[in-house]
Order: C-alpha cells, then sequence, then structure tokens
C-alpha cells in the first residue's frame, strides 16, 4: 500500500523542519486550550463587542509595526535567536497579563506585546524553509496546519475545566498552563534547532549595521515585490485570508454563544470537530489536489468550500436541535476551506517570495497584510453590535473575492505563458 505522502514528509524531515514541526503541537496543550473561550472571557469580564473589535484592531496593528521591523531584526539577530526571544515576548508574557486580567486596559497591553509575534512569523518562517526543498513547501505548510489542528484533541480538557470552576477561573488556569508549555516549547526549539545557511550569510552582510540602517533599504525590496505578479497575488490571497480567520477566531464563539444561545460548555466541542475534520481533509483529499503544480483548483475550492461554512453559521436558527446538525454541517465547510486555504496562502508567500531577501521580502509582505486586515476586527466589532450575524456576512463577501481574484489571475497567468 502506498504511504501518505504527507506522513511520508512527517517522517523523512530532517534539521530544522523537524525541529518546527515536531514543537508545533505544542500549540494544543498551550495557547489553544484558551483560544475558543478568549472573547467569551473578554465579555464575562465586563468587555462590549465594540471593545473587542478594537482590541482586535489595535492587535493587529502592531503587527504592522513589527512586521515592517521583522525583517531586519530577523537578519541582524539570527533566525534562531530572533525567534526564542520575541516567542517569549509575544506569547509567554501576554499569558500572564491575560491571567491576570481585569478589564480592557489589561487585554490592549497584552495585544500590544502579543503584536510583537509578526517577528517570528518571519524568523520561524525562514528557519522552516530556508534549508528545505521547494518541492517540500506545500506539505510543509499543510504539517504546520496538521499541528495546530491537533488542538482538537484537548479541546475536552477546556470544556470539563469550564464546566467545573465556571468560565473565568478556569481560563485564568488555562493562560498560567499556556506560559508554562509554550516557554517549554521555546527552549526545546532553540537547543534543536540551528541557524540556516541563509541567516549566517545575512548575520554576516549586516554585522555592523542598525537595524534602523537596515530597515532604510527596503526601496529595493519594494521593487523586488512589484516586479513580481506571483507574489503581488499571494499577498492578496494572504490578506483575505487573514481577514476572514481575524473574523472568525474574534466573532465565531459570540454568534454561537450568544445568538445561537449554545451552552458555555459546548464551546470548544466545535472547534474541535473543526479541527479533526481540517487534519483528515489535509491528510486526504487536499495532497491530491496540489500535486498537479497549479494551485487554481485548490484555491477556489477552499474559498467555495468556506463559503459555504459561513453561509450555513448565518442561516442557523436560534431555536430547536436542527441548529446543531446546521453548525456541524458548516464545520465541514469550515474544516475543509479554513484548512486548505491557510496552507495554500503561507505556500503562495514561501514559493513566490526572492530567496536572498526573504527575511526583508517577508517582513514586507506581512507589514502589507495586516495593513490590509487590521481594520477588519474594528469592523466586525461595529457589525456584530448591530447584529451577530452581519461580520460573518462580511466574511461571505471577502471569500467571493477571492474566488473572483484567483480565475483572473490563472486567466491572466495563462495568457502571460502563452504570449
Amino acid at each position: 500500500m502506498k504511504q501518505n505522502p504527507l506522513i511520508q514528509t512527517l517522517v523523512s524531515l530532517k534539521g530544522n523542519p523537524r525541529a518546527c514541526i515536531y514543537t508545533e503541537p505544542l500549540w494544543g496543550l498551550s495557547m489553544n486550550l484558551c483560544l475558543p473561550y478568549a472573547s467569551v472571557y473578554m465579555i464575562a469580564l465586563g468587555l462590549k463587542d465594540t471593545q473587542i473589535g478594537l482590541i482586535a484592531t489595535v492587535y493587529m496593528l502592531t503587527q504592522v509595526v513589527f512586521a515592517f521591523l521583522s525583517g531586519p531584526i530577523t537578519d541582524k539577530m539570527g533566525r534562531r535567536k530572533t525567534t526564542a526571544i520575541f516567542d517569549f515576548i509575544a506569547w509567554s508574557i501576554p499569558c500572564l497579563i491575560w491571567w491576570r486580567a481585569e478589564n480592557f486596559w489589561f487585554f490592549l497591553i497584552a495585544a500590544l506585546f502579543n503584536g510583537t509575534m509578526k517577528v517570528t512569523t518571519n524568523s520561524w518562517d525562514c528557519l522552516l524553509v530556508e534549508d528545505a526543498e521547494k518541492s517540500q513547501i506545500t506539505r510543509l505548510y499543510s504539517l504546520v496546519v496538521v499541528c495546530g489542528q491537533l488542538s482538537a484533541l484537548f479541546a475536552p480538557i477546556s470544556s470539563i475545566m469550564v464546566s467545573r470552576l465556571t468560565l473565568v477561573p478556569a481560563i485564568r488556569i488555562l493562560y498560567i498552563n499556556a506560559f508554562v508549555v509554550m516557554t517549554v516549547k521555546i527552549l526545546v526549539l532553540y537547543f534543536f534547532c540551528r541557524e540556516t545557511g541563509t541567516g549566517m550569510v545575512r548575520l554576516q552582510e549586516t554585522k555592523g549595521k542598525s537595524i534602523i540602517a537596515l530597515a532604510g533599504g527596503y526601496g529595493g525590496v519594494l521593487k523586488i515585490i512589484a516586479r513580481s505578479r506571483g507574489t503581488i497575488f499571494s499577498l492578496v490571497i494572504t490578506a483575505l485570508v487573514g481577514a476572514v480567520g481575524m473574523i472568525n477566531t474574534t466573532f465565531w464563539q459570540v454568534i454561537v454563544s450568544k445568538k445561537l444561545l449554545v451552552p458555555d460548555t459546548l464551546l470548544p466541542l466545535f472547534p474541535m470537530l473543526r479541527s479533526i475534520l481540517a487534519m483528515v481533509f489535509l491528510f486526504t483529499v487536499i495532497p491530491h489536489l496540489t500535486t498537479r503544480g497549479s494551485l487554481k483548483l485548490p484555491l477556489l475550492l477552499g474559498f467555495a468550500g468556506y463559503f459555504l461554512g459561513q453561509t450555513l453559521l448565518v442561516l442557523a436558527p436560534v431555536e430547536g436541535p436542527v441548529k446543531y446538525g446546521i453548525l456541524i454541517t458548516s464545520l465541514i465547510f469550515d474544516g475543509f476551506g479554513s484548512g486548505s486555504l491557510v496552507m495554500l496562502s503561507e505556500s503562495l508567500v514561501a514559493l513566490h517570495v526572492n530567496k536572498a531577501e526573504r527575511a526583508r521580502v517577508m517582513a514586507i509582505q506581512h507589514m502589507i497584510i495586516m495593513f490590509a486586515t487590521s481594520p477588519f476586527g474594528w469592523i466586525g466589532g461595529l457589525l456584530s453590535s448591530v447584529s451577530r450575524s452581519l461580520p460573518f456576512v462580511l466574511t461571505m463577501a471577502l471569500l467571493l473575492s477571492g474566488i473572483v481574484v484567483t480565475l483572473v489571475f490563472y486567466r491572466e497567468h495563462h495568457e502571460a505563458q502563452s504570449v
């Protein structure tokens, strides 16, 4: 029997890709135990929908600033050291703040620290792919998504704790747990990875130069991006996927809890199902869709599936057991759509990036993406304050835009190749 290509890739991993992938499941025992309750935790502490949306937007704007600085920081400090230091700043410190949170200001300050995670988004991506073969990239990002979805296996822990301790005390304990596990993850990754080949070259080239001076050289990087149609396409797709993901992360549990009246103890079970489904699709359907070279069909199917999932969520009735059947069906489409689109958007960015200037090009890309997506948290908050369904009407429009952009790009790309 032929071995599954994703399992084959997982078993054969070496060096930095192995260190990055093998430590990634620790997300499931740390941050992903808290995330299903993040918004309702804020509501329980007295925050309003508009304040939650504002925090999401501040978080995104902070990411814009640190996305801009991430390239020079990563080149100057090295991929390995940057990842360790900024993972601690972006995740371990906010966990302590969330643990003791009492009001809006705690969450705002935590968002400012948490926004520095864009530095490690860049440096960690460099650690993952710079020493890997180009043909492995889509499978590597598939494994990254799978590792993130493994949190589904631990979701009942949150549910049991909330049912026994009530919401706020349970989430406080989970944030302390997240601090410990994330700090362990940071240390293990640091000791089991090494600086990449490109990273060592950039360390020598940036010696004696300040981060500010390095940031001043972005003019040439912008020209590199502007000359690449594929890079621009990957930026647009990633921005659309990021905006949809941010709205879902922030407001999905709000609509399910406050509009559809699903009990708090059941909230983690639905993301658990979505995660399991995403993993199933990533191991079965999606690898076969990406083997033909072109990512057009996987992108179109991903956007269409996600759109159907969001539509069903909006149409789910408040009363009656039928709402649970519609929610589950919605999550089937969401699982396929979100799992494939996150992997594909990350892969597109990595595939089209200039290898010699990866850190700085990806820094600009992340900055543009964050700048484009940052207003959607605030917009989502305003929409949610009018109707809990409206943020998801917005995501449906964004997903339709993704289908249009994909069709236009691949038509023009085909025409350009035919000339």
